[in-house]
């Protein structure tokens, strides 16, 4: 038997069985066949050269009664090579045709992984920030890898392998039973020896292989959370190195243990296919030997029997499997769709329109706004610790907000932990959509305006702004990928960076590291500033940017956001004294209403919450700061 037979057979047996009782979908059929469209002619002929290809590989035995019986028994030089000729030309083309089809499988195979990566890719960008809260990266990056190129495989290795397998098993009976009827027999007798245990040798590697990959993604949930740079501060900090190699060496000795018995049955299927092969290639050369012998067969004959035995058995237990093999890619697709059927909670309008040009205004009126449900954003397969929410209620985080930010002018939202300052701005910026209520910039409702005209009009700077690994310059060049040289130097002198970027060696080429981590906490908040400016909003949201940072870092970061917003209408969540006394309104957000509103003056003058905050929060330390929600 050939080794790509048996590894056929193999792989066809570690199949999960949970797929083996499935229906077929006929609408999941025709949605996968539609991606097979543009890929039309190169199946067509990747088909063919399979035809050719089993053709090929059963004309080779097939010369060999000529060889033997005709050539080397009666001593015949001519047709001796004659036919060895022919079969090396057989074997030429095979070798050909085998490239051939190899290389139309892995363009269409290629091709759909690249079609349905940057499909989902696409996609998963557009869903809206709740989706992103809830759904585990590592199953996302599944779909993008593991489900996506077992859909692909739908069409070469399964696809291939079916139509590949059950040519070859048709040309070789037939032949074999053109041959010698009896022989054939006494092979297809031997076909439950081998088909019974390698299903038991099959369920138990299937059980095995699930096992691996559970403890596999065990090890390397742990690697990835360890070995990012806030899990690593964290073990640092509490002095946990120990326990964290003693966890890892647990699961680590679990893998090896698996991998060990996995080796093992591995060798017992391989030695079980061998086994049975022999001991049928023993069986055709007793029953054919004496069958030569009385002149019922030719010795050629008896060769090219053996000859194709060899490419019985592989075909035989691979399509006995064939509708766990199908069901498993057809999961994949199902997993793949899955994620593309799972519409963003925010979109674009179909008659959506550009923001208006030049300053613009903001206007909130009576929002009200509850975060979704898991059912409403994300899909219970993306996350790895589910929970049934259907019976929770979830109540509204903001209960009718309403004021106005006259264009040029900046509004500070100030309140208590968990009072919705944050849920606010991130309405502002659509990141979710109102429950209730409209939210207006430049008098348009933000839901009527395109997504590209809002990002470009709205800029945000975070307590934390997040920092890819990777340069300064491709940092800043984020914001506007067009900008020149002398724009991003500008840039950074406006947000108080560009005397440090002078200074180091590698200036704005410098690698920022993970998330920003070698960079200090003001260094990494005036670069976004200077990302901010950069892209030129004319409405800005602050959540406020010197929260946590030093009096020195907060002094640079402050002029930097004075130069930020300068003629540009504002909305900040207030931490610090300077900023509430700055801002031309300040409103009093408290259980998800507006509850007092008005200039730092009025405010203290009427005793209210604001005037408790400022005597509690800022009035001891201008420094001192309100947690952000």
């Amino acid at each position: 038997m050939s080794h790509d037979s048996g590894w056929m057979a193999y792989r066809s047996l570690t199949r999960d069985p949970s797929v083996s009782d499935r229906k077929v979908n006929r609408a999941l059929v025709r949605r996968i066949f539609g991606y097979a469209g543009k890929y039309r002619t190169l199946i067509i002929f990747f088909l063919i050269t399979l035809v050719f290809v089993s053709l090929l590989s059963v004309a080779q035995p097939l010369m060999i009664p000529r060889l033997v019986d005709d050539g080397i028994n009666k001593g015949n030089a001519q047709v001796v090579t004659v036919m060895a000729l022919i079969i090396a030309v057989l074997a030429i083309l095979d070798a050909a045709l085998g490239l051939v089809s190899r290389w139309f499988s892995a363009r269409i195979g290629e091709g759909l992984i690249y079609d349905l990566r940057t499909e989902v890719y696409d996609h998963v960008q557009r869903q809206s920030v709740a989706f992103f809260t809830r759904a585990q990266t590592g199953a996302l990056i599944s779909r993008l890898n593991s489900d996506v190129i077992g859909a692909q495989q739908a069409f070469t290795s399964t696809l291939g392998g079916v139509l590949g397998n059950l040519i070859s098993l048709v040309i070789v009976l037939t032949a074999m039973f053109i041959l010698s009827w009896q022989v054939t027999v006494v092979s297809l007798l031997l076909v439950p020896l081998f088909l019974f245990p390698a299903r038991y040798m099959g369920r138990r590697l299937q059980s095995m292989t699930r096992e691996s990959m559970g403890l596999n993604a065990a090890m390397s949930t742990q690697m990835t959370e360890r070995f990012n740079v806030a899990g690593a501060l964290l073990v640092k900090l509490f002095g946990r190195p120990e326990d964290e190699a003693a966890a890892f060496s647990g699961r680590a000795e679990r893998v090896r243990d698996i991998g060990i018995r996995m080796a093992m049955a591995n060798r017992w299927f391989f030695t079980a296919l061998a086994l049975v092969a022999s001991l049928a290639t023993a069986i055709v050369y007793g029953l054919g030997g004496n069958l030569v012998i009385s002149g019922v067969l030719t010795l050629g004959t008896l060769l090219a029997l053996v000859g194709l035995l060899a490419q019985l058995y592989g075909p035989l237990t691979a399509l006995s499997n064939v509708r766990v093999d199908v069901m498993t890619a057809l999961v994949s697709f199902e997993r793949v769709f899955e994620v593309l059927d799972l519409l963003p909670m925010v979109q674009e309008a179909a008659d959506a329109r550009p923001l208006p040009s030049g300053p613009l205004s903001v206007e909130f009126e009576a929002v009200r706004f509850r975060y979704p449900g898991a059912s409403e954003v994300s899909l219970a397969s993306l996350e790895a610790v589910a929970r049934d929410e259907a019976a929770v209620e979830i109540s509204d985080v903001l209960t009718g907000i309403s004021f106005v930010v006259p264009a040029g002018t900046m509004t500070a939202l100030v309140g208590p932990s968990g009072a919705g300052k944050t849920t606010t701005t991130a309405l502002l910026t659509r990141l979710y959509d109102v429950t209730d209520g409209c939210i207006r910039i430049g008098g348009m409702d933000i839901r009527d305006a395109t997504l590209a005209s809002l990002r470009d009009g709205v800029g945000v700077v975070t307590q934390d702004s997040h920092m890819f690994h990777d340069t300064i310059r491709a940092n800043l060049l984020y914001a506007r990928p067009d900008a020149t040289e002398a724009e991003l130097l500008e840039a950074c002198a406006s947000a108080q960076i560009g005397g440090l970027i002078d200074q180091l060696p590698e200036g704005l080429d410098t690698v920022v590291g993970d998330r920003g981590h070698r960079l200090s906490g003001g260094e990494k908040q005036r670069i976004a500033l200077a990302r901010l400016l950069l892209k030129g909003p004319r409405v800005v949201v602050l959540d406020e940017a010197t929260a946590h940072l030093d009096s020195e870092s907060e002094a640079a970061v402050q002029r930097a956001l004075d130069t930020a917003l300068e003629g540009r209408t504002s909305v900040v969540i207030a931490h610090r004294l300077s900023t509430v006394r700055r801002a031309d309104q300040i409103l009093v957000i408290e259980s998800g209403a507006v509850a007092e509103r008005g200039t730092h003056d009025e405010l203290l003058a009427r005793g209210g919450t604001y005037a408790e905050l400022y005597r509690t929060q800022f009035s001891d330390d201008a420094f001192a700061g309100i947690d952000a929600d």
